[in-house]
C-alpha cells in the first residue's frame, strides 16, 4: 500500500508542475513571474495579460488537479482507500503547483488548484469554499482575502465533515493552512491597507 501512496504523491507532484500561468505566458514568449507580484497564479496572470486567456490557465490548473486525484484514487482503491487516494494525489498536485521543480520552485499559491482538489474530495465543501470566495471578492474585490477566508472555511469544513477519516481530514486541513501561509505577505498588506484590489474580468488592477 505504501508504494501506492508514494506513486500517488509523485505523480500528483509532477502533474502539479504544469503551471497554467507559466505555460500560457511562455506561449506568449513571456514569463508571468517577471511581472507584477512575481507570482505564477491566476490573479497575477489576469493583471498582466487580461482575462481573455485566463480560461486556459484555469483549464490547465484544474485538469492537472483532477487527473492527480483520479490517479491517486485508483491507486488506493485496491486497498479500500479510494477517497484517501484522491486526497493524497491531489495534495501532491497542489504541492507541485506551489513548488514546481521544473520552474525553479517558483509557482503559484495553490488556492485554485486546491479548490479543484477539494471538489474531487467533497463537492459540498467545494461549494462552500466557492461561495465564501465569491462573496468576499464581490464585496471587497480582494482576491487574497477571499482566498484566505475560503482556506479557513476549508480547514473548518474538513474538521467537521471528515473527522472520521483521519487522512482525508488531515490533508484538507494541511491544504488550507498551506494556502494561508502562501498568502502571508498579502495578509500583512491587508492589515496595512496597502493590498491591491483586482478586477478578475479585465487586465490590470481595480482602481
Amino acid at each position: 500500500m505504501w508504494i501506492s501512496v508514494v506513486i500517488a504523491i509523485v505523480v500528483g507532484y509532477l502533474l502539479g508542475n504544469l503551471n497554467g500561468a507559466v505555460c500560457i505566458s511562455a506561449l506568449l514568449h513571456d514569463d508571468v513571474r517577471t511581472h507584477g507580484s512575481g507570482n505564477a497564479g491566476l490573479t497575477n496572470f489576469i493583471r498582466n495579460y487580461g482575462s481573455s486567456k485566463a480560461l486556459l490557465v484555469l483549464l490547465i490548473d484544474g485538469l492537472k488537479a483532477v487527473v492527480a486525484c483520479v490517479v491517486g484514487g485508483l491507486l488506493m482503491k485496491a486497498h479500500g482507500y479510494y477517497l484517501e487516494g484522491v486526497a493524497i494525489g491531489g495534495s501532491g498536485a497542489m504541492l507541485g503547483h506551489i513548488y514546481p521543480v521544473f520552474f525553479g520552485f517558483r509557482g503559484g499559491k495553490g488556492a485554485l488548484s486546491g479548490l479543484f482538489v477539494v471538489y474531487m474530495i467533497d463537492w459540498r465543501i467545494g461549494l462552500i469554499l466557492t461561495a465564501v470566495f465569491l462573496g468576499t471578492y464581490f464585496i471587497t474585490h480582494y482576491v487574497s482575502l477571499g482566498s484566505v477566508l475560503a482556506a479557513l472555511a476549508l480547514v473548518t469544513s474538513f474538521a467537521l465533515l471528515h473527522h472520521d477519516r483521519i487522512v482525508v481530514m488531515t490533508v484538507g486541513i494541511v491544504m488550507g493552512l498551506m494556502v494561508i501561509v502562501m498568502h502571508r505577505t498579502n495578509l500583512v498588506r491587508l492589515f496595512r491597507g496597502t493590498e491591491r484590489k483586482t478586477n478578475l474580468f479585465k487586465k490590470g488592477n481595480q482602481a
